[in-house]
């Protein structure tokens, strides 16, 4: 199936082979020609009425839906000034950016010492009988290397304030082995996070490209699955799911960019987890053995052997058997808080998803980052230190490259665009938001989906790879 893309008004695209990253830029030009898809929509069984339909959008304001047959959620829709709101939420993030200085390094120095601290006292009381104190400060040391630290720096969040360079994306946990243990060591290996984090979640979000949208994956539960592996996920998704999954955008993307054809029957937007790979399903992409020895194998061997090995020289199998044990459920831990505050910032029934793709820092791209995504209470350096900085998700997603600090300035700003403009602006408590979440995943809810005809055509983005077919035209 080829879809033309020379029609009138037709937003032009200049072709750019890296994966993960959108097709082109808007020209003043239209590119003339047509895009061979055939193999994409064989790939994803797309009908003949779904291809009708996404040639069938019309511009943003008008088209198939009109505010009479709006839901009622869903009116505000109609009476929004899209190009004013995104100029507004755009202006607002420049300022921040400027604002940013030695006031945004010093206090990402507050927590890096804040979660080093953690470390330190849990492996300073580690030998001890497993605990909840030993146990508790084990898991804020891992969780907020990743969630504040590793998150942030990877987004480039401080490139601009680091003179030293010590926490630029540019190097940052990347490039060695020895980097991954000093900077940020988890069960993901950084380079793969962000591929699937950093590019194809925030410039996908709320979409079918999206490889974190709940409600698309947890679809392939079946009968009791529905009920038993949201909750079985919260204890190990972090090593069964994540990590295998960001490695396989990653090697999706390299094999993308080398032109080498996905193995046959691959379905590059189904999730891959651990057993996944056992089954065989990773082949030709990946085998079960490099992922062992290239992402999990050597943070498994450093956290869970050499972590607690010198506690069996000081008081022998009873010291080091305590510090496994502690280190285990620590990781246990972790996952849960991880799941609690992660998975909850983009499933609800009150958040939405999205058919088409869309440019970056365009109007409808801030208005989708609104509008899926959630936030927690905010305010503090305790309270934004426990919830790992994701209770700030509506800004980090509408300005990614920012300081935490800067999410903490611009928050309340940003909630009052929103209000003068009526768009929804979703602030609840986390465990109300994880209520919502596991609705989702048990089928009980749906998202709401954004009316495809009031889509800003203008806005619409033709992405360079296998998970979308094109932007309507």
């Amino acid at each position: 199936v080829s879809v033309p893309l020379s029609t009138s008004k037709q937003i032009g695209f200049t072709p750019d082979l890296v994966p993960g990253r959108f097709l082109g830029r808007a020209s003043s030009s239209s590119w003339t020609g047509q895009v061979v898809l055939a193999a994409v929509a064989g790939m994803l069984g797309l009908t003949q009425q779904r291809r009708a339909h996404w040639r069938g959008i019309q511009r943003w304001g008008g088209g198939q839906a009109t505010a009479a047959n709006l839901a009622l959620s869903d009116r505000w829709i109609a009476d929004l000034d899209l190009p004013v709101f995104g100029r507004e939420v755009h202006e607002l993030g420049q300022r921040l950016r400027n604002e940013q200085g030695p006031r945004d390094q010093a206090h990402l120095r507050k927590m890096v010492l804040w979660s080093r601290l953690c470390g330190l006292v849990g492996v300073a009381t580690a030998w001890l009988t497993p605990n909840p104190l030993t146990v508790l400060a084990l898991s804020l040391w891992t969780h907020s290397a990743w969630t504040m630290i590793g998150h942030h720096v990877s987004h480039g969040g401080y490139n601009r304030t680091d003179d030293s360079g010590r926490y630029s994306s540019r190097g940052f946990a990347q490039g060695s082995l020895w980097r991954r243990a000093v900077d940020w060591f988890d069960w993901m290996l950084p380079e793969a996070w962000k591929i699937e984090h950093n590019q194809l979640h925030h410039y996908r979000l709320g979409e079918d490209a999206d490889p974190d949208l709940l409600e698309r994956n947890a679809a392939v539960w079946e009968g009791s699955e529905r009920y038993t592996m949201p909750f079985l996920s919260m204890l190990l998704w972090k090593w069964a799911y994540y990590a295998p999954n960001t490695y396989k955008e990653l090697k999706v993307s390299e094999m993308r960019r080398k032109k080498q054809p996905l193995p046959h029957g691959f379905d590059p937007l189904a999730p891959l987890t651990v057993s996944d790979l056992l089954s065989g399903k990773g082949n030709g992409v990946f085998s079960f053995s490099e992922f062992l020895f290239r992402v999990i194998g050597p943070y498994f061997v450093a956290r869970f052997v050499l972590l607690p090995l010198p506690f069996a020289l000081l008081g022998g199998l009873p010291f080091y058997v305590n510090a496994v044990c502690n280190v285990i459920l620590a990781d246990i831990l972790s996952n849960i808080h991880g799941f609690i505050v992660i998975v909850t910032n983009h499933a609800g029934n009150d958040l939405y998803r999205f058919d088409v793709g869309c440019k970056p820092k365009s109007p409808t791209f801030y208005l989708r980052a609104v509008t899926s995504s959630a936030n927690f209470r905010t305010g503090g350096n305790v309270n934004d230190f426990l919830h790992g900085w994701l209770n700030y998700q509506i800004e980090h997603h509408c300005w990614p490259e920012l300081s935490m600090l800067a999410y903490q300035r611009g928050q309340p700003e940003l909630k009052a665009i929103c209000e003068r403009h009526g768009v929804p602006y979703v602030q609840e408590n986390v465990f109300v938001r994880l209520k919502k979440t596991l609705d989702i995943a048990m089928g009980r809810t749906q998202m709401r989906r954004y009316p495809l005809s009031f889509e800003c055509k203008e806005d619409q983005m033709l992405w360079n790879n296998d998970h979308v077919l094109a932007a309507a035209v």
